[in-house]
């Protein structure tokens, strides 16, 4: 576990804390925590998932991602959630809009704050000039019609549950759910400490989520439909509600 000695120093380091400090933290010897650090034993998996949650880091990110030789500079520091996020960059310095498969969807959870697991995702380009990071993700289901089962969304990254909007669109990924798409409300107008998670289906309830278990958020900007329109499906309003997910303005 020799990548785990290094990303215990590289976080330490990153939160500006001692030996001493983190090991009171963690409720353990500080001679315990340098054989940590120094490789020359392997915590166990309860003290492991304690580490995982101090940091907020994935423990996949924690013993096979190798933070150390990130760039500092590629790391942003976001909300409660997690200290660490990886952020990819093209030769130019442009943000890269990497894309999460829906294969690669059940490990994204594992690996979402791995750089590894980041770099190795396909990546895409969009027709237009954006700002700030992006990432795309496949959808599975029918829950948020008129997008179809498979189709690829993209998403702004959201940097604090403060700025999210009632009643906008977002991809969300979760704790106990993994990556979902919905329109979110929150169930206190004056707190972020509960959402409401909708579909636009109407054959699927509302359910509410805590905030602490919300890893990521991100608004989205818009959908890529692999799948063909029934001609049933072809109506004003399904072109409008595609028109509007490119952000296109229309009058009346």
């Amino acid at each position: 576990m020799t990548k785990f000695a290094k990303n215990i120093r590289v976080l330490r380091n990153l939160k500006k804390l001692s030996q001493d400090q983190l090991s009171t933290e963690m409720s353990i010897q500080r001679s315990r925590l340098g054989s940590y650090e120094e490789g020359r034993a392997e915590p166990p998996y309860d003290l492991l998932v304690k580490f995982s949650d101090y940091f907020h880091v994935a423990v996949d990110a924690l013993v096979r991602g190798d933070l150390s030789k990130t760039d500092p500079d590629a790391l942003m520091k976001i909300g409660k959630n997690r200290i660490l996020f990886p952020v990819m960059v093209d030769k130019d310095n442009n943000d890269i809009i990497e894309v999460v498969p829906y294969k690669a969807s059940a490990g994204y959870l594992n690996g979402y704050a791995d750089p590894e697991f980041v770099q190795n995702l396909p990546i895409m380009n969009l027709p237009f000039k954006i700002v700030g990071k992006h990432r795309a993700f496949a959808i599975k289901g029918d829950s948020m019609p008129p997008l179809k089962d498979g189709s690829t969304v993209v998403g702004k990254y959201v940097e604090s549950l403060n700025e999210v909007k009632d009643g906008q669109t977002y991809i969300i990924i979760t704790k106990n759910d993994g990556i979902v798409y919905k329109r979110l409300y929150r169930e206190n107008k004056k707190k972020a400490d509960v959402f409401i998670f909708q579909s636009d289906n109407p054959a699927y309830s509302p359910y509410p989520v805590k905030a602490e278990d919300i890893l990521e958020i991100w608004d989205f900007v818009c959908s890529i439909n692999i799948g063909e329109f029934k001609p049933q499906e072809i109506n004003v309003d399904s072109m409008i509600r595609f028109l509007q997910s490119y952000r296109v303005e229309m009058g009346k």
